[in-house]
């Protein structure tokens, strides 16, 4: 990102220890433009998904910044917070869905941070919420399941319902966190290709912590590597090479999954 820009998210010298002593984070910084989005790899316990939910303060941060569209998140009051958290959508591993609730009433749900309590318990929305619902279900292909219950869609159709949820939020920021990783392959491959889209079509900036190398490598148009709790890569797809994947994840022998990701491009291009 150029030095002048002004990014739509800006993490500072981000830092989390819990109360063991033990550091999940440190000194972690990072400029997120608009529209990019980006995938956060490294190993599990990395801090991965810590760094994203001191994004949303789901995790309180022990020191550094975290500011959105100009606005100061990490010294935001509740209340001040759970406006703000209206411009960052949040997409879960396990979908986070009620699975006694409809698809509409799931989706509908992403709008609680702009209604009122009543109406909210009452299941009162707005005709404009329950229009775009079904329009934003009728775009990942669900608007015949709208009245579903949650319990009865599969894996890749609870992570659609997770998404458009997050959408109905008209957020800035998606913050996605594995959404591959209870799918099969082409439902994970599927699902990427829909977050990439739908943040193209609506001018999204997105960090999604993922694990599988080869998704992050054709989806996402920057990869940054954590170990340890800190940055040890940040760079484009192409730069992601054995050496880069050492400074992740550690001395292997990564020609197979170099092979793999080449092999990968080379069968999409002759398909296309």
């Amino acid at each position: 990102m150029p030095e002048n820009a002004t990014p739509l998210l800006d993490i500072a010298g981000l830092t989390k220890r819990y109360p063991t002593g033990d550091l999940a984070l440190t000194d972690v910084s990072l400029r997120v433009p608009p529209g990019q989005v980006m995938a956060l790899i490294g190993p599990s316990g990395a801090g991965k998904s810590t760094l994203i939910r001191c994004v949303n303060r789901l995790v309180e941060p022990s020191s550094g910044t975290v500011v959105l569209a100009g606005e100061a998140l990490t010294t935001l009051s509740r209340g001040a917070l759970r406006r703000a958290r209206r411009r960052m959508g949040m997409i879960f591993q396990e979908y986070a869905l009620v699975e006694r609730l409809t698809v509409m009433e799931n989706v509908l749900s992403g709008r609680l941070g702009y209604t009122g309590f009543w109406a909210s318990w009452f299941r009162r929305f707005p005709r404009r919420d329950v229009e775009e619902a079904f329009r934003l279900l009728d775009r990942v292909g669900l608007a015949h399941m709208a009245d579903k219950r949650a319990d009865a869609l599969s894996g890749g159709q609870r992570q659609r319902v997770g998404i458009v949820r997050a959408l109905m939020q008209d957020p800035a920021l998606l913050l996605v966190d594995e959404p591959t990783a209870s799918l099969d392959p082409k439902t994970s491959r599927q699902i990427m290709r829909l977050i990439v889209e739908l943040c193209e079509e609506r001018g999204l900036a997105a960090i999604i912590n993922i694990h599988d190398v080869a998704l992050a490598q054709e989806f996402a148009r920057r990869i940054v590597g954590l170990r340890a709790g800190r940055i040890v890569f940040d760079g484009g797809p192409d730069t992601l090479d054995a050496a880069a994947l050492t400074s992740i994840y550690g001395e292997e022998d990564w020609s197979r999954t170099i092979r793999r990701l080449e092999t990968e491009e080379n069968v999409a291009e002759t398909v296309a």
